[in-house]
């Protein structure tokens, strides 16, 4: 029996999460399907999208979300199957470590396609669904990385530190709607590739050592955060910051 919570309000839901082949992604199309919520996600991995589908029993379209048209496109399609969305998960990022000498003018623009604008335009395809239902919620993810002055990847920390600009001010826009508009923050989550690409053992006793707490972050408390600000439990938080980061901040 799982030790975690459920939330009647998710069941039989439309949600739709973006980049939810992998990561943190997967774990919060785990999450929502253990809640019977009528779940759907985005991708370009065929490989995992598949893998997680058939895990789960989630809807996917394969798209690559820097593609505007493409990913609208997705969207009206997994909501055939899903029904309207009533919950977005921004989640699609990719923290690429990136030295600020080599940046171009062109690799600045794609980072900011692959970690901000796609959300904007994820939000504007659901939201006239969720004002016609009465409300929704979307959730986008953020990053510590640029509270804790982290370096080795400006484009990546100026994208995500926009995201918390986009949220406040969606926030106002559709809050009349009763649509909420939240922030979740993660700190340095123990993913696959992190651990592939990342993760050594001086890395992780400093982060440890950072953090308040002594354990290191597995990606389902970020979607059990996910989950929260979902439900109708959280029917009065919007435009806020949420954070899950071990007390690193």
């Amino acid at each position: 029996m799982s030790r975690f919570a459920t939330y009647p309000s998710l069941h039989g839901k439309p949600v739709l999460v973006t980049g939810g082949a992998s990561g943190i992604g997967a774990s919060m199309v785990a999450a929502f399907a253990e809640q019977g919520a009528k779940v759907a996600f985005l991708d370009r991995d065929a490989q995992a999208s598949a893998a997680v589908a058939a895990e789960t029993g989630a809807a996917y379209a394969l798209c690559d979300l820097r593609d505007i048209e493409a990913t609208q496109a997705a969207i009206k399609e997994l909501a055939a199957k899903t029904g309207d969305f009533l919950v977005l998960v921004n989640n699609a990022a990719r923290d690429d470590r990136h030295d600020w000498k080599d940046v171009t003018p062109d690799y600045w623009d794609d980072r900011m396609d692959t970690n901000l604008r796609h959300m904007f335009f994820a939000m504007r395809a659901v939201a006239p669904a969720m004002i016609a239902a009465g409300g929704g919620s979307i959730i986008n993810l953020g990053s510590n990385s640029w509270w804790e002055a982290v370096g080795n990847f400006p484009a990546y920390a100026t994208a995500k530190a926009a995201v918390h600009g986009l949220t406040r001010t969606m926030a106002r826009d559709l809050g009349r709607d009763r649509i909420r508009v939240n922030t979740v923050v993660p700190g340095w989550v123990m993913t696959d590739r992190q651990k592939e690409l990342w993760t050594t053992p001086e890395a992780l006793e400093k982060q440890k050592l950072s953090q308040c707490l002594p354990d290191l972050i597995d990606p389902v408390y970020i979607a059990r955060m996910v989950l929260f600000l979902a439900s109708d439990d959280a029917a009065m938080c919007t435009a806020n910051n949420y954070m899950v980061e071990a007390g690193s901040i």
